[in-house]
C-alpha cells in the first residue's frame, strides 16, 4: 500500500452513533486530538449513520457532549444550514455555529464512486439470497473451504441486471477481491498481511443510495485529505477490505495506526456493552469523575511516556505523546488507578472550585442555600474523595443530626455518668463562646484546658462521637467549626439526653 504524500496532518474520529460515547472511543479521540495538536493538524468528526435502523440523533448528541465535556472538541465541519437551507465548509481558524460530517449528507457522492465501479465492471450487482448464501457458506465448510461468497453473480451480463432491477429483484452490490496478496505498515505493528484469496468479493452497499461501512469510510478519507487513521485493533480486518475499495478506485489510503485492546481485569477484551462495568463516558461523568482524571487515565492505556511520571496535563501530553510508544499488547482498564487519578484532580481543586463541581448534581438540594458552610466542610472531607458522588454521603452529618447507640459516648473504662459530667462541661463553655469564635484555633483554646484535667481520650472521644454520629470523621473541631453554634449546642444536647 502506498502511503499518502502530503505535508499537513488530518485526522479524524468516525463514530456510528448507534450508543453512548465509550471509554473505547475516548481514548481513540485522545490518542487522534494528541497527534494532530502534535503536528499543528486539523481534527475531524465524522458520524457515520449510514446505518438507518441504529442510527440515532440523540446519540450522536451525546458523543458530541461528552467529547466537549472531556475536552476533545473538533475543528472542522459544515456549517449548520442557514435560514435558506445552504451550507459551507467552516474551517477552525473560522468563527460560528458548525456540526460534524455526517455521512447522510454525503450519499450522493457514494453514489457517484459505485456507478462508477458498475460501469468499469469492478463491482456488480449480486441477487442470491440469504438462503442461498447460507447453502453456500455450509457447503463450502463441509468441504474444508472458508465460507466466502463464490462469485456467482459475478457473470450476471449487465442487461440483465438491469433488467432484474427494474423487475423489483432485490439485490446488493459487490466488488470484485483479486486473490492476491494484500500488505500495508501499520505505524504500531509494522508489516501486516492478508490473502485476498480468502476474502471473496465484498458487499459494499445495499443500493445506490446505502453505501456499506467500508465503502463509505474510503470515500470519505479521501475526500477529506486525511492523512493518518489512528484507531482500534478491532479495525485491523477493516483494513484489506478498505485496500480494495481503494485500488478499484484508484484512491491512495492514509497511513494507518491500531491501538491495543483495552481489557478487563481478567483480560478479556471490554465490550462498549459490556458486563463487568458501565464504559459509557456520560455514566463515569455522573458518578462524579473528573475530565482531566480520565483523560490523564486513559492516555496511559496502551501508552507508556519515557520514565516513571504518571501525572500530565493535556498540553503536557501534547508534548511527550507519540506513536512509537504505543504497545501492541492489550492495556488493562484498572479502576483502582482511575479513582486515584481522580483523587489527586480532586485534592488539586480550590474549595470554591469543587464547590462549582458539586453543585447541583452531587449534594442535597437542602444543603445549596448555605454555600458558606459547604465550603467548610468540602474543606474537611476534600482529602477523603475518590469520586464526587461520595461527597453527599461523607457529608451528610453535618447537615443531619446522625443516629448513634448512647454506649458510644462513652471513652473505653470511663463511665455514662463521667461522660455526662463532661458533656455538661463542654456545653457550658461553649454556650459562653461568642458565635465569631467558634473557628478550629479559638475552640481548641477554649476545650483544652478540660481535656487536661479530664484526659484528652474521656473529652474529645465523646465530643467527636456528638458532633458527628461516628467514631471515624474529621477532628471535633473542625466539625464544630463546620457545624456553627446553634447545631453545635443542639447535638450536645442530644447527647446530654441520651446519657441521661
Amino acid at each position: 500500500m502506498v502511503a499518502k504524500k502530503q505535508t499537513e496532518v488530518r485526522v479524524r474520529y468516525a463514530p456510528s452513533p448507534t450508543g453512548y460515547f465509550h471509554i473505547g472511543a475516548a481514548r481513540t479521540t485522545l490518542f487522534n486530538l494528541l497527534f494532530a495538536r502534535q503536528h499543528q493538524g486539523t481534527f475531524i468528526l465524522r458520524i457515520e449513520d449510514t446505518d438507518k435502523e441504529r442510527s440515532k440523533k440523540e446519540y450522536e448528541a451525546e458523543i458530541i457532549a461528552s467529547m466537549r465535556w472531556l475536552g476533545l472538541d473538533y475543528d472542522e465541519g459544515p456549517l449548520l444550514p442557514d435560514q435558506n437551507g445552504a451550507t459551507t465548509l467552516l474551517a477552525k481558524a473560522d468563527k460560528g455555529d458548525f456540526g460534524p460530517y455526517r455521512q447522510t449528507d454525503r450519499l450522493d457522492l457514494y453514489e457517484t464512486h459505485l456507478k462508477k465501479l458498475l460501469s468499469e465492471k469492478k463491482a456488480y450487482y449480486c441477487f442470491c439470497s440469504q438462503e442461498e448464501l447460507e447453502a453456500q457458506r455450509q457447503s463450502m465448510t463441509a468441504q474444508g473451504m472458508s465460507a466466502i461468497y463464490n462469485g456467482t453473480c459475478r457473470s450476471v451480463p449487465t442487461n440483465e441486471a438491469a433488467a432484474r432491477l427494474a423487475g423489483g429483484a432485490t439485490a446488493v452490490i459487490r466488488i470484485k477481491v483479486p486473490s492476491v496478496k494484500l500488505a500495508f505498515k501499520d505505524l504500531i505493528r509494522g508489516d501486516v498481511e492478508f490473502d485476498g484469496a480468502l476474502m471473496g468479493d465484498l458487499v459494499i452497499a445495499k443500493s445506490l443510495r446505502e453505501p456499506l461501512y467500508n465503502f463509505a469510510v474510503v470515500i470519505d478519507d479521501e475526500a477529506m485529505k486525511i492523512s493518518h487513521v489512528i484507531r482500534g485493533e478491532e479495525h485491523i480486518a477493516n483494513t484489506p477490505k478498505q485496500m480494495v475499495i481503494a485500488e478499484a478506485l484508484n484512491i491512495t489510503l492514509p497511513l494507518f495506526a491500531h491501538l491495543p485492546l483495552i481489557l478487563n481485569t481478567d483480560r478479556s477484551k471490554m465490550s462498549k456493552r459490556d458486563g463487568e462495568r458501565s464504559v459509557a463516558v456520560r455514566d463515569y461523568r455522573g458518578a462524579g469523575y473528573l475530565p482531566e482524571a480520565i483523560i490523564n487515565f486513559l492516555v496511559l492505556l496502551g501508552w507508556h511516556p519515557e520514565g516513571d511520571e504518571e501525572v500530565f496535563t493535556f498540553e503536557q501530553l501534547v508534548g511527550k505523546f507519540d506513536l512509537p510508544r504505543v504497545q501492541k499488547a492489550g492495556a488493562v482498564f484498572n479502576i483502582e488507578k482511575l479513582d486515584w487519578f481522580n483523587a489527586y484532580y480532586i485534592k488539586k481543586k480550590s474549595d470554591s472550585e469543587l464547590l462549582d463541581l458539586l453543585v447541583p448534581d452531587f449534594i442535597d438540594p437542602a444543603w445549596a442555600g448555605d454555600s458558606g458552610k459547604l465550603l467548610k466542610v468540602i474543606a474537611l472531607i476534600k482529602e477523603r474523595l475518590k469520586k464526587l458522588s461520595e461527597f453527599k454521603s461523607l457529608a451528610a452529618l453535618f447537615f443531619t443530626v446522625p443516629g448513634y447507640p448512647k454506649e458510644l459516648l462513652v471513652w473505653k473504662k470511663s463511665t455514662a455518668a463521667a461522660a455526662l459530667e463532661i458533656f455538661t462541661g463542654i456545653h457550658t463553655i461553649l454556650e459562653a463562646l461568642p458565635e465569631v469564635e467558634f473557628q478550629k484555633s479559638r475552640l481548641e483554646a477554649a476545650v483544652m484546658p478540660l481535656c487536661e484535667v479530664k484526659g484528652r481520650g474521656d473529652v474529645l472521644w465523646p465530643l467527636r462521637v456528638a458532633v458527628s454520629g461516628s467514631q471515624a470523621s474529621p477532628g471535633p473541631f473542625e466539625i464544630i467549626d463546620a457545624l456553627g453554634k446553634t447545631e453545635t449546642l443542639r447535638r450536645l444536647e442530644v447527647a446530654i439526653s441520651k446519657l441521661k
